[in-house]
């Protein structure tokens, strides 16, 4: 009966696990930190991060952050419908659209929030810090800079098919 449950689950990827220590009398304490990416490869994405004494529960919690913090992304098929460029912290990401069957040419955190928002063609950069988190941070901020044609001419009062003012 559980499984009818996961069929619909978003997919969900561990993008990086911090391990911190705490030192006490009896030696140390590790926590542990899970920055984790969701998406229904449809449009949504969501990034959350999760804390807890062992690395199974914080990943759960960061799921379910990431779950909480999904938004909806512009898609235009299988890419991306223009460039765009945008910066978290010291890291800086630039997203290309790529014709299809190119695949994602990105590094593996980049390629973890593009994959769950349901992208299958891009070409990207990553430049500056290598922070997994602000690079997660960037492109999912790059991600939500995108705009359709038709939210464009929506958002500026023109008709998309004939190209005029509407009144």
């Amino acid at each position: 009966m559980d499984d009818a449950g996961k069929s619909d689950e978003m997919p969900e990827k561990v993008i990086f696990i911090n391990r911190s220590a705490k030192v006490v009398k009896g030696g140390r304490r590790f926590s542990f930190s899970a920055l984790v990416v969701v998406g229904d490869r449809q449009g949504r994405v969501g990034l959350g991060l999760g804390k807890s004494n062992e690395v199974a529960d914080a990943i759960k919690k960061g799921g379910q952050s990431a779950k909480v913090a999904m938004l909806q992304v512009s898609l235009s098929g299988p890419t991306i419908p223009h460039e765009v460029y945008s910066h978290f912290g010291g890291a800086k990401v630039l997203l290309r659209p790529a014709s299809p069957g190119t695949g994602l040419i990105c590094g593996k955190t980049v390629r973890a929030v593009v994959e769950c928002a349901g992208v299958r063609d891009v070409l990207s950069k990553s430049l500056g810090s290598k922070n997994a988190a602000n690079v997660a941070k960037a492109t999912q901020k790059a991600l939500l800079k995108l705009r359709t044609r038709d939210a464009i001419f929506r958002a500026r009062g023109i008709d998309s098919r004939l190209k005029k003012t509407v009144a």
